[in-house]
This record gives C-alpha cells, structure tokens and sequence, in this order.
C-alpha cells in the first residue's frame, strides 16, 4: 500500500464547473502518481508508477506516448 500522507492533490483547470465530478491526482510522490474521486476524499485510491501513468494518459488522449 502507498503511503499518500505528503499528497498534495489537484484537479485538472479543465474540470471547470461540472458538479464535482472529477478525479484529483498527486504527482509530488516519490516515483507515484496517485488517484481519488474528488467527491470522496478519505475513499479509496489508485496508485500508478509513473510509467504505467504515462501510457495510461496516452492511451486515454489517443496520443502515442
């Protein structure tokens, strides 16, 4: 399990103003990138390498990474 104490969480400015339907991610963690549903803070959460996170973006954004 990943220690997410020192995360410091953020929303993509693209969020905009949808009702709080977006996931928040912490990229300041030592070689993780971590995941939350912003409408539950204290739920559960997705660790990623920081590898596995960059194709995870590509493949989503259709972009060849």
């Amino acid at each position: 399990m990943t220690d997410l104490t020192g995360a410091v969480w953020r929303k993509s400015t693209r969020s905009g103003d949808n009702g709080g339907n977006c996931v928040e991610v912490a990229t300041n963690l030592p070689g993780v990138v971590a995941v939350r549903d912003s409408k539950d803070p204290a739920g559960p959460t997705l660790s990623f390498s920081r590898d596995a996170w960059r194709r995870l973006l590509s493949t989503a954004t259709g972009r060849a990474g």
